[in-house]
């Protein structure tokens, strides 16, 4: 999924608490944060000498104490907003940035959308 997309989804599911399901099925603790939205850019040269850029939104995801906390519809498109100085564009694909078993990203693959509650589904 893209920013875009994810906009998107988000204003279609106004208030919804969010839900992330890693890829073994397993949730992040409902009580998580979003810590950073970042521009994370990578410039290679590949085996065959083609110099590559690959761009991608990368969301930082912490587990706090503070079990009360939740991360809703609502609050994370504001996240988005207030993290789009540094996005420079929407077409940019989403990866989640979090502690499992070591930090590790896993891109946003999809959602699933109930009449109470909105799941992001990361992959590998």
């Amino acid at each position: 999924m893209t920013i875009g997309d994810l906009k998107s989804t988000l204003a279609s599911h106004h208030g919804k608490p969010i839900t992330i399901q890693l890829p073994d099925g397993e949730t992040i603790p409902p009580h998580f944060h979003v810590t950073e939205v970042g521009f994370a850019k990578k410039d290679f040269i590949d085996c065959g000498g083609k110099i590559r850029t690959e761009g991608k939104c990368l969301l930082q995801i912490w587990v706090a104490t503070d079990t009360d906390h939740r991360v809703d519809g609502d609050k994370l498109a504001a996240i988005l907003k207030h993290g789009a100085p540094v996005l420079p564009t929407d077409a940019l694909p989403v990866e989640i940035e979090y502690n499992h078993p070591g930090l590790t990203h896993f891109p946003l693959a999809h959602f699933e959308a109930t009449n109470t509650s909105l799941t992001l589904h990361l992959s590998h």
